[in-house]
């Protein structure tokens, strides 16, 4: 498929989105953000921008997809080989990770989600995709271990994803203080939490 004209002035106006979130720090606020000089950045007008865009929180929405493609990596590790236990290590492991990377991306859409209904709409509706995914691997898990106890697997599914939630949020809040933080436990702590959550123990 061809990239347009149209495709690379977006694809340039939140390449320069990205790059000022991360250049602004954790302080960055999308209030703070000035369209003119975003615009500016990508080689457009800012007409061009509101043409892509109905506001910054929008394109905030739309820098994220890229991350909800690598989350998807993620949860495909939920149904590969090995244990359960390895699996569900591996791929909250492999979340953490990948934002990590991009906490300014993460922060801001914390931002969006919490000023915008299209952004939280848009959030909602990615995250409901992944609470499926997880739904799933609960009730498979339960059938092969003839398990029936507990809240329905969708319940279950969305607080697990809440829990994730929260602890993507501390980690890209406070990014300073993780050389005083045990993330490594932190990160045991959650995976103990999803396996005791699905199978009422970790062993």
């Amino acid at each position: 498929m061809s990239v347009t004209r149209g495709d690379r002035r977006r694809s340039a106006l939140l390449a320069a989105l990205d790059e000022q979130l991360r250049e602004a720090g954790p302080a960055a606020r999308l209030e703070d953000i000035n369209v003119a000089d975003l615009s500016r950045r990508a080689g457009v007008t800012r007409s061009a921008f509101y043409f892509y865009f109905d506001n910054k929180a929008a394109a905030v929405a739309a820098l994220m997809d890229d991350m909800y493609d690598e989350a998807w990596g993620a949860a495909d590790l939920l149904g590969g080989e090995g244990s359960m236990r390895d699996r569900t290590a591996t791929a909250i492991r492999s979340v953490f990770e990948g934002w990590s990377s991009r906490p300014h991306v993460y922060r801001a859409m914390l931002e969006a989600r919490a000023t915008s209904a299209a952004a939280r709409e848009r959030w909602n509706t990615h995250i409901a995709r992944f609470i499926e995914v997880v739904a799933a691997v609960i009730d498979a898990e339960r059938v092969a271990h003839q398990q029936s106890d507990g809240p329905p697997a969708l319940a279950i599914a969305t607080a697990l994803m809440d829990v994730n939630d929260r602890a993507l949020e501390r980690l890209v809040r406070a990014p300073g203080d993780r050389d005083d933080f045990d993330w490594e436990t932190h990160v045991d702590a959650v995976v103990h939490l999803w396996l005791s959550s699905i199978y009422g123990s970790t062993s």
